[in-house]
Order: structure tokens, then C-alpha cells, then sequence
């Protein structure tokens, strides 16, 4: 009937102003969130030496989200969170019928694997959107952050390791200056000067002296030099040459740390050094894909901090519990890589594993598809690229610099559905 048509117009109005309402909360209170993770969570994390910190950030998003989803029309929730969880809930379940480990070992693995997905998925269904005020006052906390860390790199030329006395780890320095350059190329307007500014910030992290940064370094530039040649990407025989190139400069750069970590050229003495641990990972990891077809060895099983804490079976199985690093009374190295822990998920999970960078750079291509903003397909490129380098040897995915590298991601590809949701006329410019 024609009439119902007008009575029910206003009804829509009325949601769409409640839908508004509670996206203005999000954006304000994520704001303060992020803002808080970043100071907190990521730049004082090592100085102040609060290892909960991150899960305090974690319980307070996960919150924001919960508030979110009560608020919504019929509790709604998204698809991808929706598997994302039941996924895990699904390799839980399995973990405690194989007995993988521990209930307590179990748990707190499901915890810290679950963590960086679920932070993800959390903040990109909220869809927070920063305006243009809160991007301006996010720029300067950065730049001044980045003189600080500066400064304090310039210092460790003449001060041996200051570094690690002021932040724990030289690892801790060059996430937050990754995080930085990151943060303030996102808050741009993607002109050349943000650009140069992004290479300029991240060059500090060079005063890290770690190799997997030389990699990353090495890819933003060449990523940077490349963004104007993004808007005509085209995955053709061209760009697959070029993807390779970039692939092969990053392995030179870093052939060096390579050959150490999977000791290459080694010899038995890098057995005291815990070299051999990380290759011994490796190798038995693709057993443990064999043996725990298809699912997996579990939760707390293999190559996880859990793993360690509880000290899983699998380690005397496979002949590891006399190696260096991997014992029952020093398993410092065991969480010391990531990819070797896919072995947990099995071939299912190494596929889901790579089904989720797949969809991430999905969305983020038909977000700079829309946009028409080089960024929104770099920062993911970049912090995709982040972790496939990092992983190689330092559980940085699971751990507190992967927690907010993950938000960040959310972040930034939130902007998809905005964009999508302003062009349909269903949703009002962000407030600052």
C-alpha cells in the first residue's frame, strides 16, 4: 500500500539518526582507545614492563565491540567475525578431544592465537572513521613521538645498547617506528609529502639494526616509488616480474640474517646460540603437518609460547626436548618463529591462514578502487609484507606489536564501507 510507504519514512529516518548516533560513539571512544593502545600498549609497552598491558587494551575493545553489537538492530554480526569465531571455537573443541595439551594450555593458546584475528575483525565491524580534527591531533602525537625516538636513536650511536635499556628490545623500536610512519601516512591526504615523510620516519628504524627491518625498509620505498604506477595496477605478467623483483631485493638485503636464523652456512656451535632451535622448528613443523593431517597437532601443541609454558608432549615425540632452547627448563626458543605454529591449525589452517591475507588484500583493492587514494592499498601491502617478514623468525603476529598492527589494519580498511555507505547516501561526513 502506497500509505505504508509514507508511514514508515520516518521510522527510517529515525534509524538512520540512531545508526549515526552510535557510529559518532564509536569513532570518539575507538578514538581514545587507539590512542591509548598506541601510547600504552605499543611505545611504553617495554619501557614500563607491564605485560597485561595489552590485554587490558584487548578487553576494552572487545567491550566497545560487545556494546556495539547490543546496540545494533537484532544484536547483528558480521559474517567474517561470525566464522572467524567459529573457527577457533572449532580448533578448541578439537584441542581438547586430541588432548593436545593442558585445558589450562589449551585456553590461554586459544587466547593469544584467537587475539589478533578477533581485534581485527572487532574494529572492522565497527567501522571506525577518524575525522579530520582527531587525524590532525593523531599526526602531531606521532611526529612527537618520532622526535623522541629519534633522539634516542641518535644517542645509541654513543651509548651502547639504550635501546634495549630504555624500550626491553631493538624489535620494540622498529615496530614503533613502523607503527608511526604507518599511522601518519594513514592520517594524510596521500600527496608526495606525506610519502616522503613516511620514508623519512621510518628511516629512523634503522638505528634498530635489525635485519627483517632492512627488508620491510627496503619495501615501502620501493612500495612508495610504486604508488604512482598503483592506479593502473594490473595483475599481468609485468607486475608479477615486478612483485618478484621486490621479493628478491628484500631477500638480498636480508641474506645475511636469513642464512643465521636457518643457520645455512652454521655450524654445531650455533646449537648454543639457539640457531638450531628455530631450524629444528621448521623442519619438524612440516612432520607435524604429516603426522596431524589435516587439522593439526592443537592448541599449546608446537611452536607456541603455551606450548613452553606447558610443556607439550610433542616436543619429546619428535626428539626436540634435548635441543638448545627447546627443553622442559629453557623453551626460550620455542615461541621464537610463527610459521613453524601453523603446524598447530594443520593443512587446513596454513589454507585459512593464507585465505585471510588474500581476503585482506581483497578489501583493500576494491577499497583504493573506490577511494582512488594510493594509501588505502599500501598500508595493508605494508603491514601484510610486516608480518610475512617479521614471522620468519619473532612471534610478532600473536604478540603485543601484532595486536596493534592488527587494529590498524581494521582501521584503515574500515573506510571501505564508509566509502561505500557515502556514495549510497546512508551515511553523514565523519565529525571530527
Amino acid at each position: 500500500m502506497p500509505g505504508w510507504g509514507l508511514a514508515l519514512r520516518p521510522a527510517g529516518r529515525c534509524l538512520i539518526i540512531y545508526m549515526s548516533m552510535l557510529q559518532e560513539f564509536i569513532n570518539k571512544h575507538f578514538y581514545e582507545l587507539f590512542i591509548f593502545t598506541f601510547i600504552f600498549g605499543l611505545l611504553l609497552y617495554g619501557t614500563i614492563g607491564f605485560d597485561g598491558i595489552d590485554e587490558i587494551c584487548a578487553l576494552l575493545l572487545f567491550l566497545l565491540f560487545g556494546y556495539t553489537v547490543l546496540k545494533t538492530d537484532d544484536w547483528y554480526v558480521n559474517r567474517a567475525f561470525l566464522v572467524t569465531v567459529g573457527i577457533f571455537l572449532f580448533y578448541l573443541g578439537y584441542s581438547f578431544f586430541i588432548g593436545s595439551n593442558t585445558k589450562k594450555g589449551i585456553i590461554m593458546d586459544f587466547i593469544i592465537q584467537s587475539k589478533p584475528y578477533l581485534a581485527f575483525f572487532a574494529v572492522y565491524y565497527m567501522s571506525p572513521i577518524f575525522g579530520a580534527n582527531q587525524k590532525s591531533i593523531l599526526r602531531i602525537i606521532c611526529v612527537f613521538a618520532w622526535l623522541l625516538l629519534l633522539l634516542l636513536g641518535i644517542m645509541s650511536l654513543f651509548i651502547p645498547y639504550l635501546i634495549d635499556k630504555v624500550m626491553f628490545h631493538q624489535a620494540f623500536y622498529a615496530a614503533c617506528i613502523t607503527a608511526i610512519a604507518l599511522i601518519y601516512l594513514y592520517c594524510g591526504t596521500d600527496t608526495k609529502k606525506d610519502k616522503l615523510m613516511f620514508i623519512l620516519i621510518l628511516t629512523t628504524g634503522i638505528f634498530s639494526t635489525r635485519s627483517k627491518f632492512y627488508g620491510f625498509y627496503m619495501l615501502a620505498v620501493l612500495l612508495t616509488l610504486l604508488s604512482p604506477w598503483l592506479k593502473n595496477f594490473k595483475f599481468n605478467l609485468k607486475t608479477v616480474l615486478v612483485i618478484l623483483g621486490v621479493v628478491a631485493a628484500i631477500v638480498v638485503v636480508g641474506w645475511q640474517k636469513i642464512d643465521l636464523y636457518f643457520a645455512i652456512s652454521g655450524d654445531v656451535e650455533d646449537v648454543e646460540s639457539g640457531l638450531v632451535a628455530r631450524l629444528m622448528l621448521y623442519m619438524t613443523s612440516l612432520e607435524v603437518l604429516v603426522d596431524y593431517f589435516p587439522f593439526g597437532s592443537g592448541f599449546a601443541s608446537f611452536a607456541s609460547y603455551a606450548s613452553g609454558v606447558y610443556y607439550s608432549d610433542l616436543y619429546v615425540k619428535y626428539g626436540l626436548d634435548k635441543v638448545w632452547g627447546i627443553n622442559s627448563t629453557d623453551y626460550s626458543f620455542i615461541a621464537d618463529t610463527y610459521y613453524p605454529c601453523l603446524a598447530q591449525f594443520g593443512v587446513v589452517g596454513v589454507l585459512l591462514y593464507a585465505y585471510f591475507i588474500f581476503f585482506i588484500l581483497r578489501k583493500a583493492y576494491l577499497l583504493f578502487k573506490r577511494s582512488h587514494q594510493t594509501k588505502y592499498l599500501m598500508i595493508p601491502l605494508l603491514i601484510i609484507g610486516y608480518f610475512l617478514i617479521e614471522s620468519i623468525a619473532d612471534a610478532t603476529f600473536t604478540g603485543h606489536r601484532g595486536y596493534f598492527m592488527m587494529m590498524l589494519l581494521g582501521l584503515v580498511l574500515s573506510e571501505h564501507k564508509y566509502y561505500i555507505q557515502r556514495q549510497e547516501g546512508r551515511l553523514p561526513a565523519a565529525k571530527s
